[in-house]
């Protein structure tokens, strides 16, 4: 009744879809859903179901109106968040029939990653508006991620006005939020709750917890307990007391190289063959692994561009058996035709009402926000990883070379000094594609509000110098990373990890084959620790070139090297820069008083002020 009575104006939109195909420039996106952009290839074969089966999505990120763009391999996650919740709907019949548990896991992330999260008018909260579509889904259990927690006020939502609305079902095991109770007091509670325990609907007893990982980029107000410590709690033991039929074990935590273990064998301590059924997420990629023969753990990827299947048929007296369960899992890439070919629907029948005001409601979203504003209409295609830097077709060379030398001089009275651009490779998010640039495709691809700063008359020499030693660390200074590196992960980056996934992927025997194959349309290609194929559909794997952790400008035309520039750079490396600039030069000593603000104009506006002067 909730989501049909906030739905209600959208009704109108179903029996007018046909009969307006544009409006303000741009397609509505529900037209696109019905007939696919491109051909997509069909799953190579249908689900195993078993006794217990799970629907698993992670680090959703706001892409609920799916992936728009034409170029492979953003088809394959073009499904929305209505196609998606159809698809449940379906699935979950299904197991009616079939006489078995279908159960719907959230690893979380819900925040930052596109206009619908991020484009919110002053005043608003982070993903505030677009989590009312999440909420519109069945979930059985939610766990929190850690972009719950950047920013205070994105907490507080979700501990005033998400979890309530699950009602037990939103976890956060190792979590918590300081607010102040009823009398005033300052108190450190749980955002939503530790554990959860329930009964499925074919009468199976369920304890499940919500775990993050060892984040410490948290903000003021909110808590992260070490996952060691928590498994030490006195509610910890006495929420695994009770042996159910099956632990659920959710969290933000990837499935492999890091502390599920530390969970797993506290209660595999009480419980040595109770069945254990893990569903992490936070790294971005696919990934499987078990831990005993009568556990799986199972990763989605990210960004809806993957939705994880896993099942289990359980043993009679699977209490006290020790025989190895028979699981399986599946990653599918999120599209109709993949939705469409696992429910034995038609694309006439495989809309539900819910899943149609869902949709309406996204797009009525992308509307208020004005996410369809376009900036210019971009040429090509720009690639983060599948092209080399710099090339034409690099991302990173389109940030650095054009746009930022576009972007940062407008109206700014250094505009005619020469100047040489510094930043990291890390300020771009996700491709930019051919078509129309848009707030959202802005939003999406360039995020981050960062400054940027310079030193005024630093000889153009000096300055190409120190930004080769910034990429060329030496045996210390690649010490330094890989602590850095971990200490990146910590706070929440998994960049890193994601990329060497793809490096991996396509350095694999059979990669170049595999794409040269007419019949394979490109995707992911994923070997994990699991038996068997673990892709839904067959793809020829993404090209993958690595690139520097800092990128750059040209040098200033009509300088040389004893030609003094500005010398412009990020904000956040500020002090690394200044320590490599004192060692490139020894003519003087630079301090942070010899640095100033370059322009009022942040890197997350530079793609689109760029786009406004060049591709109109």
């Amino acid at each position: 009744m909730q989501l049909a009575r906030r739905f209600a104006p959208f009704l109108a939109l179903f029996s007018l879809a046909a009969a307006c195909p544009g409006e303000d420039g741009h397609s509505h996106a529900h037209v696109k859903r019905e007939f696919p952009s491109a051909p997509l290839t069909p799953p190579s074969r249908p689900l195993v179901w078993g006794d217990v089966n799970i629907i698993h999505t992670t680090d959703s990120h706001g892409w609920l109106l799916g992936h728009q763009k034409t170029s492979f391999p953003e088809p394959n996650y073009s499904g929305d968040f209505g196609d998606f919740s159809s698809f449940v709907a379906h699935m979950k019949l299904l197991a009616l029939e079939k006489d078995v548990d279908l159960l719907l896991v959230d690893s979380g992330d819900l925040h930052d990653g596109t206009g619908l999260t991020d484009g919110f008018p002053a005043g608003g909260v982070d993903a505030h508006d677009a989590n009312k579509f999440v909420l519109d889904l069945p979930y059985d259990i939610m766990a929190i991620g850690n972009h719950e927690l950047y920013i205070f006020n994105n907490t507080l939502d979700m501990y005033q006005n998400f979890a309530p609305k699950l009602n037990g079902r939103y976890l956060s095991s190792n979590v918590n939020i300081t607010v102040p109770d009823k009398h005033g007091n300052l108190v450190s509670v749980p955002v939503g709750e530790r554990f959860r325990k329930f009964t499925t609907l074919k009468g199976r007893k369920v304890t499940s917890l919500g775990v993050l990982y060892d984040f410490t980029g948290n903000d003021f107000n909110t808590t992260v307990q070490k996952v060691a410590d928590m498994v030490k709690e006195q509610w910890f033991h006495e929420a695994i007391e009770e042996e159910p039929d099956f632990f659920l074990l959710v969290g933000h935590m990837p499935v492999q190289r890091d502390d599920w273990p530390l969970v797993f064998n506290a209660v595999r301590a009480v419980h040595p063959t109770t069945p254990i059924l893990i569903l992490g997420g936070h790294s971005h990629i696919r990934d499987c692994v078990q831990l005993d023969g009568r556990s799986m753990s199972l990763e989605s990827g990210r960004y809806m561009e993957t939705v994880g299947w896993m099942s289990v048929n359980l043993d009679e007296n699977s209490k006290s058996s020790n025989k190895n369960l028979t699981f399986s899992r599946r990653y599918l890439d999120p599209n109709r035709v993949t939705y469409e070919f696992h429910t034995g629907q038609k694309n006439q029948t495989f809309d539900t009402l819910a899943g149609k005001l869902i949709t309406a409601g996204l797009e009525n979203l992308a509307k208020q926000f004005d996410l369809s504003f376009q900036f210019g209409t971009a040429p090509q295609d720009y690639f983060l990883d599948r092209a080399p830097y710099p090339s034409n077709s690099s991302l990173l060379s389109l940030f650095a070379a054009q746009a930022l030398p576009v972007a940062l001089k407008i109206n700014n009275t250094r505009a005619s000094i020469p100047a040489f651009f510094v930043t990291n490779s890390g300020s771009q998010r996700f491709d930019l594609y051919s078509g129309p640039f848009t707030k959202n495709d802005q939003l999406t691809a360039s995020p981050f509000t960062d400054s940027f700063l310079f030193i005024p008359n630093i000889t153009s020499g000096v300055a190409q110098n120190v930004f080769n030693a910034l990429n060329n660390a030496g045996a210390n200074e690649r010490k330094r990373e890989l602590i850095e590196r971990e200490e990146r992960y910590k706070r929440g980056e998994v960049d890193m990890i994601y990329r060497e996934w793809l490096r991996e992927m396509d350095r694999r025997e059979g990669a170049v084959e595999r794409r040269a194959a007419a019949n394979l349309t490109l995707g992911y290609v994923t070997t994990d620790s699991c038996p068997g194929v673990g892709d839904d559909t067959l793809h020829a794997p993404l090209p993958f070139f690595d690139t520097p952790d800092f990128i750059a400008s040209d040098p200033p035309a009509n300088t040389t090297d004893s030609t003094p520039i500005d010398f412009v750079f990020v904000d956040f490396i500020e002090s690394q820069l200044l320590e490599v600039l004192n060692q490139v030069q020894t003519e003087r000593n630079y301090t942070t008083a010899d640095v100033s603000l370059y322009t009022p104009i942040l890197a997350n506006a530079a793609l689109g002020l760029f786009a406004q002067e060049a591709w109109n």
